[in-house]
Order: structure tokens, then C-alpha cells, then sequence
């Protein structure tokens, strides 16, 4: 562990002093209980310390010529790197304020000379000791934070993949879901990312909630795995009657969601807002959508969005049974309902963002072998 004390060999003290004798007596003194480097000047001092192999303490004395041990003081404590190697001033300047200055300055302590060897000895073990356990537990929360941001790394791949296989659930149902998840998904981010300084809309859109909303978007639809194939993959429209049984999926997938928090035990923060978009994302801002007739604002915020997403990319998707719509049509479309079937912020976003959601639908656009793909399946299944 860099930084620390290795209680395999001998801890390292620097004595700095531009006296030879002094660095012979202190270099006598410590050298049968330390590996001891001396420097006989400041700069030569602050080299060894900035070095591969920096002291475990320093002896600093003050009166120098070139830099002052306060000067070498100073600079160690303003550098990362070498502030937290503690220095002990060791001088013949005695008075009160020079103590009191140095000690300001981030010294860990100050002798006086002419020194006394049991007095040097007890107190340089003293702060090679209060530096080890300083560096143990430095270690350790650079341990214990390198443990939780990977733990946060691992909740995070499960949150992912859990939503990931609950989308894949409802691909194996629904021959329409497939690239209108990920095209949903990225229109829900932009949409957010756009309104997140809004006065109505910045307290709930905050970067984790946008995160969690990209999330969850791909889950808006799940509730369609418990709709009956004769229904789901009905090639037209459906009859009053279908239709009735088409608009149970939103129920359906706030439920299973629901049950799958049931069974964990606990409620899930990163489903809350799939529950919300499952459940609203048929609603409409007069009151008229299903699958409770909510308006304004009693819809959930994250349900609203997914409305105008889910929309305009119905209407400008090809299916096996029909064109997909211009552009420029979905987006009038989506403007003629504003304040009707749109919350009306809302609407003003999509059609400031209306070029990017173009450019999204074309990355993610359904391919013929695609729609290939698709056609047989319905063929297979429905007979």
C-alpha cells in the first residue's frame, strides 16, 4: 500500500540540517531502530521526499540557508503527494511563536535543541506509530470505497439485466416490440434531458431518475405477454371486444412487475417508474385514455412522456399489415394533440426535439429482413 508503513523492514526518517555534526549525532541516535537518509540542505530535502522512496517522517531543522525548514514545510504540505509525511521541527529556536508557527504551518512536532536523545527517540516512535495507523485506516476506506463502488457497479449490471430479460420476455410475444423498445427508450431520454431545467417537470427529472427512466422505458409494453396470440398478433384492427382485452395489458404489466417485487420481499427503487409507465402510459391529458381516465397532471410525469414516445413511433412504424407514417404527419399528428392527449410541455418538447426523434427512429429502424421476420412468425403462429 503505497504510502504506508511496512512493518516487515525498518521505517525511513530524513534528518535535514545544514550542520554536519548534527546530522552525524541524529543519524547515530536513529540508526540502530530506523533506515535513516540525511539532506544537508532544503532542496536536496524536498528531492529525496518527492522521490520513488519518500521518508516515512522528516527531521527538519529551520535555520537554513536557501530554503528555511519553514520553506520546505510549506511546500511538502501544499503537494498531495507529500502532505501527510509528518515533519518534526528540530531547532535551537526556542521562542513560543516560532513553535506555534511551525505547528500552523502542519508540523506534527517541535523539539528544541540541544536535544535529548530519550525525548527525540519516544517522540519520532510516537508519530511513526500515530502515521501507521493514519495509513491503515486510509487503506482500508480506499478499500472499503473501491468494494462499494463495485457492489454499486454489480447492483447496477442487475438492474440492467433484469429489465433486459423482462423486455426480451415481451419481444417473444410481441413481433412489434423489438426495435420499438430501444427507439422508445432513447426518445423517453432525450425527452427528459430537454426538460430536466423545466419549471414543472426539474424536481422529478434529476440525472438519477432520467437514468432510472431510460431504464424502465423498456417495460411500457410488458404487460402485452399476457394478451392472447389470436388478439396480439391480430394482422388489422381489433374488434370493440379485442380491443377491451388489448387494454388489460397495462394492468397486466404493472401487476407483473408488482409480483415480481412481491417476491424479492422488498420495494425495488429502479421499478417504480417501469410500474408508472406499464400502468399510465395509455393515459390522456383531458381525462379520455385508459386504463383509469386520470388527466393532467394526476398522470405520472414519467407515464406522460412515454405517451408522446410510444405514439409517434406507432405512427411512424411499418408494420406487416401497414406503412409506417411520415415524419412530418406524426409530428403534426402529436401537435394537434397537444393539451387533449398530451400534456402540453410535453408536446412543446417533442416538437423542438422532433428532428432528433427522426434521427433516432432512422438508427434504430426496422429492417426488411426485419419485417421478414416478423410476417413469418405471425404466419406460424396465427396459422
Amino acid at each position: 500500500m503505497s504510502g504506508s508503513l511496512d512493518f516487515t523492514e525498518k521505517a525511513s526518517v530524513l534528518v535535514v540540517d545544514d550542520t554536519p555534526d548534527n546530522l552525524s549525532l541524529m543519524s547515530g541516535l536513529l540508526k540502530d531502530r530506523y533506515r535513516v537518509k540525511v539532506a544537508n540542505n532544503g532542496e536536496k530535502a524536498i528531492k529525496i521526499v518527492q522521490g520513488d522512496s519518500p521518508p516515512d517522517l522528516i527531521l527538519l531543522d529551520i535555520m537554513m540557508p536557501g530554503l528555511s525548514g519553514y520553506d520546505v514545510c510549506q511546500i511538502l504540505k501544499a503537494d498531495p503527494a507529500t502532505r501527510d509525511v509528518p515533519i518534526i521541527f528540530l531547532t535551537a529556536m526556542t521562542a513560543t511563536e516560532d513553535e506555534k508557527k511551525g505547528l500552523e504551518m502542519g508540523a506534527a512536532d517541535f523539539i528544541t535543541k540541544p536535544v535529548n536523545p530519550p525525548i527525540v527517540l519516544a517522540r519520532v516512535a510516537t508519530h511513526l506509530q500515530i502515521k501507521a495507523a493514519a495509513d491503515f485506516l486510509k487503506d482500508q476506506n480506499a478499500y472499503l470505497d473501491a468494494e462499494v463502488a463495485r457492489r454499486g457497479r454489480e447492483l447496477a449490471a442487475i438492474q440492467d439485466v433484469t429489465i433486459l430479460a423482462m423486455a426480451s420476455l415481451a419481444e417473444t410475444r410481441d413481433n412489434d416490440t423489438g426495435n420499438h423498445i430501444r427507439r422508445t427508450q432513447n426518445y423517453i431520454k432525450v425527452l427528459a434531458e430537454h426538460l430536466k431545467t423545466h419549471e414543472r417537470f426539474r424536481f422529478f427529472l434529476t440525472d438519477k431518475n432520467i437514468d432510472m427512466l431510460f431504464k424502465s422505458a423498456p417495460l411500457h409494453d410488458i404487460g402485452k405477454v399476457g394478451i392472447p396470440d389470436r388478439i396480439l398478433l391480430k394482422p388489422g384492427r381489433f374488434e370493440p371486444h379485442e380491443m377491451e382485452i388489448m387494454k388489460t395489458h397495462c394492468k397486466l404489466g404493472r401487476d407483473a412487475i408488482q409480483h415480481a417485487e412481491d417476491q424479492l420481499g422488498l420495494e425495488v427503487e429502479f421499478l417504480k417508474y417501469a410500474k408508472e409507465i406499464a400502468y399510465g402510459h395509455q393515459e390522456k391529458w383531458d381525462g379520455s385514455g385508459y386504463p383509469e381516465g386520470l388527466a393532467g397532471d394526476a398522470i405520472p410525469i414519467s407515464a406522460r412522456m412515454m405517451a408522446v414516445a410510444d405514439v409517434y413511433d406507432a405512427l411512424i412504424s411499418r408494420r406487416v399489415y401497414k406503412e409506417g407514417m411520415p415524419h412530418e404527419k406524426a409530428v403534426r399528428i402529436i401537435a394537434e394533440g397537444r393539451g387533449t392527449h398530451f400534456d402540453p410541455d410535453i408536446t412543446d418538447a417533442f416538437l423542438a426535439l422532433a428532428d432528433r426523434f427522426n434521427e433516432i427512429a432512422q438508427r434504430f429502424a426496422d429492417t426488411d429482413d426485419d419485417l421478414a421476420q416478423k410476417a413469418a412468425s405471425l404466419k406460424t403462429i396465427t396459422g
